[in-house]
C-alpha cells in the first residue's frame, strides 16, 4: 500500500463538504481509504487510528487541512488526490462570483436583512462564532457538534435573553421561510410549525405532512441535548413561543426522543398554555400522556404528521387505525418463508430517531436496533446519510446470523445526504438474500424511504431500485417496525 498525505495550511472547508470529497476519492480505483479533515486534536487522533497520521500531518495546526489517500498504488494515490484538487478548485471558481468574508461581523454589515447565521466550523470553535453571531444579533443555526455542555447552556440563556434562537449545536436539520438547511427534505409551506429535538425524527414529520396534502411554515431544531435535565429545554420552549406568535403557523409539532421528566413537566405547561393546538411525538418513550387542553399525542412520527394535518384542516384527530391494512396477510406469509429459529430483528438505522421510533414499537430483548449515525460508528467517518456504504458490511452480517428473521433498514432522501442510496444499498440486499438461501433459509429485508418526490433522490425512483433488489416497501418507519414484529411474533399491533 502507499500513502500520500498532503496539507493545505490555513485552509477551511466545513465537515459536509469534506466528507462528500473524502467518498469520491475513496470511490475510485485501487484506494483503500481516504481521509479530509481539518487537523484538529481529535481529527488527529482519527487518523492515526486508521494510520494516515504521518509526520506531515503530526505537524498540522487546527486550521490547516489534511488530506490523507492510502491505495494500492501511488498512481491512485495522485488520482484521487488530483479529485480532490479538482473539486476545491471548482468550488473556488464559484466562490468568487458570490460575496465571500472572512467574519460573521463583515457579513451582517453587508447582509443588514440577514437574521439567520449557520454555524459549521469544528466543535472547539464553533460556541465562539456563535457568541459572535449573537453580538451581531442574529440567530443561530448550530451544525457543529463536540460543543461542550456548558457552552451550549450558555449560549441558549444569552439567546433567550436577547430574544433570539440557538438551534443546536449538533442541529441537522432546519426549513426558515421555506429555505431547507442542511438535513432536510424538499416539502409544501402551509400552516404547521414543527419544533425538533431530532433530525431524522423531524424530517419523518415533514414528509408525511407533505403526503398528506399538507404543509409546513417553519421547521426549527434544537439539538439532542436541549431537553435534558441540564438545559430544560430551553430552545424547545422559545421555538414554541415563537411559532405561537407566528401568524403563518396554525398547528404546532414538537417531536424529541423522551426528554428529562421535570423539563416534559416544563415542556406541557407551555404546550397548555399555547393558543393553538400542539401535537407532541417523543418516539421511544410513552406512547401519549396525560390529558392536557390542546395538546395531543401521538404514539408515532406518522401519527404526530396525521394529527397536524387533521387539525391544520380545522378537524379533530381519530384514533390511529391498524397501521396497515394488509399487515396481518403479509407477515403470515412472510412467516411461512422462516425456519422455527428464525425470531429476531435486526435493525441497521442511518437515523437516530427513527431508530428509537422502531426500537420502541418492536419489544423484545432478543432484537437488535442500531443508529449507524451513532459516535461510536462514525468516529473517522462520514456519517451513514453521507456514505450509505459503510453499513453495507452489518446488512451482510445479520444476513448471516441463523436467528435473524427480518434486517430493517431506512432510508433517508433530502439535502446534504447522499444521491443515490437506493443504489448503493441494493446489491446489498441482493448478497444478503443469497447469503441466507445458501444457508438453507430465508431472510426479509424491509426498508423504509424517507422522503419525497420533490426530493433531488426521488422517493418512487428510491423505492423501485429497494424492491427491484427483493426488499418490502414500508409507507412508514412505524409500519416498517409493526410489520417486522408481526412477522416474528404473530401479533399484529392494532
Amino acid at each position: 500500500m502507499t500513502v500520500h498525505v498532503a496539507i493545505r495550511k490555513n485552509t477551511y472547508y466545513d465537515s459536509v463538504t469534506l466528507m462528500a470529497l473524502a467518498r469520491k476519492m475513496a470511490a475510485l480505483p485501487g484506494v483503500a481509504e481516504a481521509v479530509a479533515v481539518m487537523a484538529t486534536p481529535l481529527n488527529k487522533d482519527l487518523l492515526a487510528g486508521v494510520g494516515l497520521l504521518g509526520p506531515e500531518a503530526s505537524a498540522a495546526g487546527a486550521d490547516d487541512l489534511v488530506v490523507a489517500v492510502k491505495a494500492e498504488s501511488e498512481a491512485a494515490c495522485v488520482a484521487a488526490l488530483e479529485v480532490f484538487s479538482g473539486a476545491t478548485a471548482r468550488q473556488a471558481g464559484e466562490k468568487k462570483t458570490a460575496a465571500a468574508f472572512t467574519t460573521l461581523a463583515a457579513a451582517a454589515r453587508s447582509i443588514p436583512d440577514a437574521n439567520l447565521a449557520v454555524i459549521s466550523v469544528p466543535g472547539e470553535y464553533a460556541a465562539r462564532e456563535a457568541r459572535a453571531a449573537l453580538r451581531q444579533g442574529l440567530n443561530v443555526m448550530l451544525f457543529s457538534d463536540n460543543v461542550s455542555l456548558e457552552d451550549e447552556v450558555e449560549l441558549k440563556k444569552t439567546a433567550h435573553e436577547q430574544g433570539l434562537l440557538v438551534m443546536g449545536p449538533d442541529c441537522g436539520t432546519a426549513i426558515v421561510n421555506g429555505v431547507a438547511l442542511c438535513f432536510a427534505n424538499a416539502v409544501r409551506r402551509g400552516g404547521i410549525g414543527v419544533v425538533g429535538a431530532s433530525g431524522t425524527g423531524t424530517q419523518e414529520v415533514t414528509v408525511h405532512i407533505d403526503r398528506l396534502g399538507g404543509g409546513v411554515s417553519q421547521v426549527l431544531g434544537t439539538g439532542g441535548r436541549d431537553l435534558s435535565a441540564a438545559v430544560g429545554g430551553i430552545m424547545m420552549l422559545d421555538c414554541l413561543a415563537a411559532l405561537a406568535r407566528d401568524e403563518a403557523t396554525s398547528v404546532v409539532v414538537l417531536v424529541s426522543k423522551p426528554p428529562a421528566p421535570a423539563v416534559a413537566a416544563k415542556i406541557m405547561t407551555a404546550v397548555t398554555a399555547c393558543p393553538k393546538p400542539v401535537v407532541v411525538c417523543f418516539p421511544g418513550g410513552e406512547a401519549a400522556g396525560p390529558p392536557a387542553a390542546g395538546a395531543y399525542f401521538a404514539a408515532t412520527l406518522e401519527e404526530a404528521a396525521r394529527a397536524a394535518v387533521t387539525l391544520a384542516a380545522g378537524g379533530q384527530p381519530a384514533a390511529p387505525q391498524c397501521r396497515h391494512e394488509k399487515l396481518a396477510s403479509m407477515a403470515a406469509l412472510a412467516r411461512t418463508k422462516l425456519a422455527p429459529q428464525q425470531d429476531t430483528i435486526r435493525g441497521l438505522f442511518c437515523g437516530g430517531t427513527l431508530c428509537a421510533e422502531a426500537a420502541g414499537l418492536s419489544p423484545g430483548a432478543r432484537h437488535l436496533f442500531v443508529d449507524l449515525g451513532a459516535d461510536e460508528y462514525t468516529k473517522g467517518k462520514p456519517h451513514p446519510m453521507i456514505e450509505p456504504s459503510l453499513r453495507l458490511p452489518h446488512i451482510l452480517a445479520a444476513a448471516g446470523d441463523p436467528a435473524v428473521a427480518v434486517i430493517l433498514l431506512d432510508i433517508v432522501l433530502g439535502y446534504g445526504a447522499h444521491p443515490d442510496p437506493a443504489g448503493v444499498t441494493a446489491p446489498a440486499i441482493v448478497e444478503a438474500r443469497e447469503i441466507a438461501r445458501a444457508a438453507g433459509r430465508h431472510v426479509h429485508v424491509i426498508a423504509y424511504v424517507c422522503g419525497t418526490d420533490a426530493d433531488r433522490q426521488g422517493k418512487a425512483d428510491q423505492e423501485s431500485k429497494l424492491a427491484a433488489a427483493g426488499a418490502i416497501l414500508a409507507k412508514s418507519n412505524a409500519r416498517g417496525a409493526y410489520l417486522a414484529t408481526a412477522i416474528v411474533t404473530r401479533e399484529v399491533r392494532k
